[in-house]
């Protein structure tokens, strides 16, 4: 992995440096995030069934790809969305922090993956050699011509006061190379070459509350454009591919975006991050956390961490990679154990070819292969927690009892014949601050930040109808609705496809409203 250490900003004058931090803290944090941070790196690189020939391998590189600007902008300005895998030419990141003492140091690592050409040459006459797409050598190896990556990752380490006095720019690009590697038996040789990719870092803050600053960091591909109607695969030569960054820290700590404190809550609204989605880092924490909502300094619960990840993927706050995964399979939304058994019942040319393909194809197959039955079995699911689920509140509103006739007090029944009878989702009802919501009803959504999926944080302050009032097996009230301004809403509704959300999660925009199967019903005040 190519690293090029910075020491940015104006050198320290009046200032009392900081001891730096234990390292169960200020470098644990970053450590961790290793692991996610190499999964978001490689999210996409090699599609399973890893092979050159398959269709998926041939349209690569979907996140946070940063290409020169004229050519991302040719028929016009990026426009920031939601997706984090739209092609760009920046990323941009802000985040909230906590300044804890004097001499605080700012921390920043730029990472992403560097477009390689692997060329496989065929030995001709005299010492010449001319590309071919494969080529097999005297020890029976197979090398196919193909576009691989290499990691690169470049560090800033930048006092705070200076961020705060002006921005600090730095290059965080990659010069070109080329690296043969002879075949045995003079068959020929393998040519790596790499074109320069030229970018800088941009990164500033300002204080916006007593001991808080917005700490801001823009990523830019700064290489010229080039030929103009050059397709995709030829751009991404210059490209900052997968790019993110991961930012820690001396004397400070990062607050939530997701779910900051209330004192906090404005602040972190106005943080505005472009193609990609800061979250904190480490172990989420097991005690001490405050309730969502709920003030608090941050210290010592879940709104608050000693790093960020900002991915172009959306990701939860503590993201963690299961300790079940035995390595990494690089294919989007992975799940081991079906990508792990997929990949056993490949043929042998096809692992043949995988293996020519790319050495991290083959690592793959080498790990499965060997892959113990105890590991491969934990790979089926695990069990995070023992401790017996809390018994929940039944909604008082609710028209139908949660748990079926004849439970025992104090226990949720799993499930019991004939425990849904008697409920209808579509006339049933459930209070939410005092106004009685059933199908028909309209409301606001209001999901809350943790806990909540990550798509239905994209729905805040959106209207939509209730369809039905739904109650689970675990005893759990769930809204299903339409949204408003959704062209499809009739449609989804005619096949029963519906966003849910729980009635603390939605605020009531009225009575309900007269009419078939929106009558108010009977014992409603």
């Amino acid at each position: 992995m190519t690293k090029a250490p910075v020491e940015g900003g104006r050198a320290r004058t009046g200032a009392t440096a900081a001891p730096a931090l234990p390292p169960d803290r200020a470098g644990r944090a970053l450590e961790q995030l290793g692991a996610v941070a190499d999964a978001v790196l490689y999210e996409g690189y090699l599609l399973y069934p890893y092979r050159r020939s398959s269709p998926k391998n041939r349209v690569r590189w979907q996140f946070g790809v940063l290409f020169p600007r004229d050519w991302v902008e040719r028929d016009g300005p990026v426009e920031p969305g939601i997706s984090g895998s739209a092609d760009s030419w920046y990323q941009q990141t802000e985040c909230l922090l906590r300044v804890e003492r004097p001499g605080a140091v700012v921390r920043v690592r730029v990472r992403y993956l560097q477009w390689q050409h692997k060329q496989a040459e065929e030995a001709v006459q005299g010492e010449r050699c001319r590309p071919v797409a494969s080529i097999r050598a005297d020890d029976g190896t197979t090398h196919l011509t193909f576009d691989e990556a290499v990691p690169c990752e470049h560090e800033i380490v930048v006092p705070l006061d200076d961020l705060l006095v002006r921005e600090n720019v730095f290059p965080v690009g990659a010069p070109d190379g080329e690296d043969v590697e002879p075949l045995p038996g003079g068959a020929g040789r393998v040519v790596r070459r790499r074109a320069a990719v030229r970018a800088s870092a941009g990164v500033v803050a300002e204080r916006v509350a007593d001991g808080v600053c917005r700490l801001r960091i823009r990523t830019e591909n700064t290489g010229p454009a080039p030929v103009p109607g050059v397709p995709r695969g030829e751009a991404l030569r210059t490209a900052l591919i997968a790019a993110h960054t991961l930012v820690g820290g001396d004397g400070v700590r990062f607050v939530s975006l997701i779910d900051p404190p209330e004192e906090l809550r404005l602040h972190a609204r106005a943080c505005r991050n472009a193609f990609t989605f800061p979250v904190l880092g480490g172990e989420p924490p097991t005690a001490g956390r405050r309730a969502p909502g709920a003030a608090g300094t941050g210290a010592g619960d879940g709104s608050a961490a000693d790093a960020v990840l900002s991915a172009p993927i959306i990701l939860p706050d503590h993201p963690q990679v299961a300790p079940e995964s035995p390595g990494d399979l690089h294919d989007a939304a992975e799940i081991d154990e079906i990508l792990t058994l997929r990949t056993l019942l490949l043929t042998d040319e096809e692992k043949r070819e995988a293996r020519a393909t790319d050495p991290r194809a083959a690592r793959i197959l080498d790990r499965v292969e060997t892959m113990p039955p105890e590991i491969l079995t934990r790979l089926h699911g695990a069990i995070r927690s023992l401790d017996p689920a809390p018994t929940p509140t039944p909604a008082p509103s609710a028209t139908r009892p949660v748990a079926p006739a004849g439970a025992p007090a104090g226990r949720v029944v799993w499930w019991q014949e004939g425990a849904d009878d008697g409920l209808s989702p579509t006339t049933d009802t459930v209070l939410v601050d005092g106004t009685p919501v059933r199908g028909g009803s309209r409301v606001r959504l209001r999901p809350r930040g943790r806990g909540a999926d990550a798509q239905d944080m994209f729905l805040v302050g959106r209207t939509a109808e209730v369809a039905a009032v739904l109650h689970d097996v675990d005893g759990s009230v769930h809204l299903a609705v339409t949204l408003d301004d959704d062209p499809a809403a009739e449609l989804n509704s005619w096949y029963g496809r519906y966003h849910h959300f729980r009635p603390d999660e939605v605020e009531p925009l009225g009575p309900l409203a007269d009419g078939p199967g929106k009558g108010r019903p009977d014992g409603c005040p």
